[in-house]
């Protein structure tokens, strides 16, 4: 998403339909789809654009729902207390022990209810049980960095998720539109910029590699290998 909360184009939104009517009709159960990517890369501008072309096609509309990794943040409190608040982002500053657990409660066959947090971008915290899953629900979207890292409790995310989606996007412009974005959201430039250079890169390291077991790739919305 861009600093002023616009969404990218997706030039190919309706190939990528045409996957998620295949993946609804794969499971019984809800089918969990994950979007991974560097910070900055477009995860959330990708699948919020998803969403609203999904909510015009018959076979899919109301049959969505979404559940982003941001809300699995640990609490600023909880940070400051183990000493990462100034790396807030990085695969350690989330609970990704809940963030399994949720999703596989999405994949129970039963379908129940699920609900799951939401991140307030305005504190910087999450918000607890502020998203629901209804048993309506056939796919769930799910956005985050580190989908497909292999280690630490990593792993255990990726078991609950069906197919992944990667997104790539030129270096320098996903770094200045992270710049811009922490601009919107207060930072001065240059802290911004400090910022970005320092902990959201050290973190697009360790995630750019992941895209090779990604089941799509896409670069600035279209997509460029699929499997």
């Amino acid at each position: 998403m861009s600093a002023d909360g616009a969404v990218h184009e997706v030039p190919d939104v309706e190939r990528l339909l045409d996957r998620l009517e295949r993946l609804c009709a794969a499971h019984d159960r809800r089918a969990v789809l994950g979007v991974a990517g560097s910070p900055g890369a477009g995860k959330t501008s990708l699948v919020l654009a998803v969403l609203a072309a999904a909510a015009t096609r018959p076979v899919l509309a109301g049959r969505l729902a979404h559940v982003p990794m941001d809300g699995f943040h640990l609490p600023n409190a909880e940070l400051d207390r183990l000493g990462r608040r100034d790396r807030k982002g990085a695969p350690d500053t989330f609970d990704a022990q809940a963030y399994a657990a949720v999703l596989a409660a999405v994949r129970d066959p039963a379908r129940p209810v699920v609900t799951a947090p939401s991140f307030d971008h305005a504190v910087g915290e999450p918000v607890p049980d502020a998203l629901v899953v209804p048993p309506s629900a056939d796919v769930v979207l799910t956005e985050g960095n580190y989908l497909l890292l292999d280690e630490g409790p990593w792993p255990a995310v990726r078991a609950m998720l069906d197919e992944v989606w990667f997104c790539g996007l030129v270096d320098d412009v996903r770094r200045a539109r992270l710049v811009a974005r922490h601009v919107g959201a207060g930072r001065e430039e240059a802290d911004a910029a400090e910022w970005v250079h320092r902990s959201d890169e050290a973190n697009a390291r360790l995630v750019a590699p992941t895209g090779d077991l990604a089941d799509v790739v896409l670069v600035d919305g279209r997509i460029v290998r699929r499997g």
